[in-house]
C-alpha cells in the first residue's frame, strides 16, 4: 500500500470509524442468529437439514476469502470495505425468504461469501491502524463486533417475543446497518497499491509453527460458533422454551462475550496470556457442561453465558502468539486467522449433523470436550505471553517487537 501521513485526529477518527464497521458486521450476525427457528421453521427444514445448510456459509467464505486482498488492492481499501460490509448487510435479507432447503444452501452460500470478505478487509484496516498509532486496539475492536452481536441479538430478541415477521425484521435491520457501514466508511483510512506493487497471493497457509496455536483459535471458535446459532434452538427443541426466552439466550451469550473482550486486555497484562486462557478454558468447559447437564432454561442460559465468558479473550491472545511464533509474523496470523474463521463456520454445522445422528445434547458435549483442550493446550500460547517477554526480552526477534498488530 503507498505510504500516507495521517495526524492523530485522522488516525483516532480511522479508529472509531473501523470499530463502528465491527460493530455493524457483528450486528449482522447477531439479527441472523436470533432468528435461526424462524428460518428452519419457514423453511421447513430439520435439525439435520438446518446443519447441513449451514455448512454452505464456511463453502461461501472459503471461496470468497481469497478474494478480499485482491479487491483491496484494485479498488483501495475504503472503496473496497465500503462495498464489501454493504454487500454483507444486504446478505442479511436472503435467509429468512428461502422456502425450502435449496434455497437455503444457495442464500448462506452467498451470506458467508460476504461475510468472509468484509471480515478480510475490516481486518486489515483495523491492524494497519494499530500499527500507525503504534498501540493495541484489536480487542477493543473485536470487542466492539461483540457489542454489535449483542445489539443484533437484542433486536432479534424483541423481534421473536412479538412473533414478528423475520423477513421483515431483517429487511429492516439491513437498511439501518447498511445505511450505518456506509456512513463509517467514509472515515476509515484510504490506503492504496503503489503503481508496482503486486497483488497479494490469494492463499497463505499457517507455518507450522502456528498450527497449535491455530488449533486452540479453533476450539475457542467452535464454541462460539455453535453457541451463536445453536443456543436458541437447544432452548426451544431441548428444553421447551418459548421463542423470545430461547432468543433471550443467544443475547445473553454476546453479552458475557462482550464484556470479556472489553475487559480482556487488563486482565491479560495482570495475569498473562496463559494463565488467563488456562482459567478461561476452565470456565468454559464448566459452563458448556452445564448446558449439557441443564434441567432447566435458567441452568443453560447461565452455561452459555460462562462459555461465552470463558471463550472471548482466546482468538485475539492466538494471533498475539502466532504473530510471535516465527520469522514471518504476518503469514502465521494469516494462517491462524484462516482456521479460526473457518471453524467459526462449520461449527453449526458440525453440531446439526451430530444432532441428526444423535441428539442436541450430544452435540454440546462436543464443545465441553473442545473447551477443556483451551486449559490444556493453554501453553502453546505463551510466545503472545506479556509476562513471558518481560522477564526475557532478548529473544524477541526484532521484527515482533516492532510489529504493534501481534500485541494481546
Amino acid at each position: 500500500m503507498s505510504e500516507v501521513t495521517y495526524g492523530t485526529r485522522e488516525l483516532k477518527r480511522a479508529r472509531y470509524a473501523v470499530a463502528t464497521v465491527f460493530a455493524v458486521h457483528g450486528a449482522v450476525t447477531g439479527s441472523f442468529a436470533t432468528r435461526v427457528p424462524w428460518i428452519q421453521d419457514h423453511a421447513g427444514v430439520s435439525a439435520g437439514q438446518l446443519g447441513l445448510a449451514l455448512a454452505f456459509p464456511a463453502i461461501g467464505a472459503s471461496v470468497a476469502m481469497p478474494l478480499a486482498g485482491s479487491i483491496s488492492h484494485r479498488f483501495g481499501a475504503r472503496t473496497a470495505l465500503r462495498g464489501l460490509i454493504a454487500l454483507w448487510t444486504l446478505a442479511l435479507t436472503l435467509p429468512s425468504l428461502a422456502p425450502n432447503l435449496l434455497t437455503l444452501c444457495a442464500v448462506l452460500f452467498v451470506y458467508g461469501a460476504t461475510a468472509g470478505m468484509s471480515d478480510v478487509a475490516m481486518n486489515a484496516l483495523g491492524v494497519e491502524v494499530e500499527t500507525r498509532l503504534d498501540k493495541s486496539i484489536m480487542s477493543g475492536l473485536h470487542g466492539m463486533w461483540s457489542a454489535g452481536a449483542l445489539i443484533g441479538s437484542a433486536g432479534g430478541t424483541l423481534a421473536a417475543h412479538l412473533g414478528a415477521d423475520a423477513r421483515l425484521h431483517h429487511l429492516l435491520a439491513a437498511a439501518v446497518l447498511t445505511l450505518t457501514g456506509l456512513v463509517a466508511c467514509r472515515w476509515v483510512l484510504d490506503l492504496r497499491p503503489t503503481e508496482d506493487e503486486e497483488p497479494p497471493p490469494r492463499f497463505a497457509l499457517p507455518p507450522k509453527s502456528a498450527l497449535l496455536i491455530g488449533a486452540v483459535g479453533f476450539c475457542a471458535v467452535f464454541a462460539e460458533g455453535a453457541s451463536l446459532d445453536w443456543s436458541a434452538v437447544y432452548l426451544k427443541d431441548v428444553l421447551g422454551t418459548s421463542a423470545g426466552l430461547a432468543a433471550a439466550c443467544t443475547t445473553g451469550f454476546t453479552l458475557t462475550m462482550a464484556i470479556a473482550r472489553i475487559a480482556g486486555d487488563r486482565v491479560v497484562d495482570r495475569f498473562g496470556a496463559v494463565r488467563t486462557v488456562r482459567v478461561s478454558g476452565v470456565g468454559a468447559a464448566i459452563g458448556a457442561l452445564m448446558v449439557v447437564v441443564a434441567p432447566n432454561p435458567a441452568v443453560a442460559m447461565a452455561g452459555f453465558g460462562l462459555l461465552g465468558l470463558g471463550i472471548a479473550v482466546v482468538v485475539p491472545l492466538a494471533f498475539a502468539a502466532a504473530g510471535r511464533s516465527g520469522p514471518n509474523p504476518s503469514l502465521a496470523i494469516a494462517g491462524v486467522a484462516t482456521i479460526t474463521y473457518t471453524s467459526g463456520l462449520i461449527a453449526p454445522s458440525a453440531i446439526g449433523t451430530i444432532a441428526e445422528a444423535t441428539s442436541l445434547v450430544v452435540s454440546f458435549g462436543l464443545v465441553t470436550v473442545l473447551a477443556c483442550g483451551l486449559a490444556v493446550f493453554a501453553g502453546v500460547l505463551r510466545a503472545g505471553d506479556r509476562t513471558s517477554r518481560a522477564k526475557v526480552p532478548e529473544q524477541l526477534s526484532p521484527a515482533a517487537t516492532a510489529d504493534p498488530a501481534t500485541k494481546p
